[in-house]
C-alpha cells in the first residue's frame, strides 16, 4: 500500500510545473504540516503546522488556519503565486482547508 501512495505522490508531483514554488501537504492523525518549497534552490521557504488537540476547534478550521498563517509568510516575502501539491491525498476535506485558506489569504494557484 505504501508503494502505491508514493507513486501516486511522485506522478502528482511530475506533472507540477518547476517554476513556481509548491506548496506541500502532509495530513497525519496527530496534526497537519504544510511547506512551501522552491525545488529549483531545493530548500523550504516558509512552514506552517498544527498539532491537534482533544477538545475546542474543529480539525477543518485549524487546518484552514494553517492555511492563513503560510499565506501571510508568503505574502511578507512577496511570493504571490505557488503550485498545490496535494501529495497522494484527496483533495478533500483537511487538504481542501488548507488550499482554500491560502486562498483566503492571498496566494494564488
Amino acid at each position: 500500500m505504501i508503494v502505491a501512495r508514493e507513486k501516486r505522490a511522485k506522478s502528482i508531483r511530475y506533472k507540477l510545473s518547476l517554476g513556481s514554488p509548491r506548496l506541500t501537504v502532509f495530513r497525519s492523525n496527530r496534526g497537519i504540516y504544510a511547506q512551501v518549497v522552491d525545488d529549483q534552490k531545493g530548500q523550504t521557504i516558509v512552514s506552517a503546522t498544527v498539532i491537534f488537540a482533544g477538545k475546542g476547534e474543529s480539525r477543518i478550521s485549524q487546518a484552514h488556519k494553517v492555511g492563513m498563517q503560510i499565506a501571510e509568510k508568503l505574502i511578507a516575502k512577496k511570493i504571490e503565486r505557488i503550485v498545490f501539491d496535494r501529495g497522494a491525498y484527496k483533495y478533500h476535506g483537511l487538504v481542501k482547508a488548507v488550499a482554500d485558506g491560502a486562498r483566503e489569504g492571498g496566494v494564488q494557484f
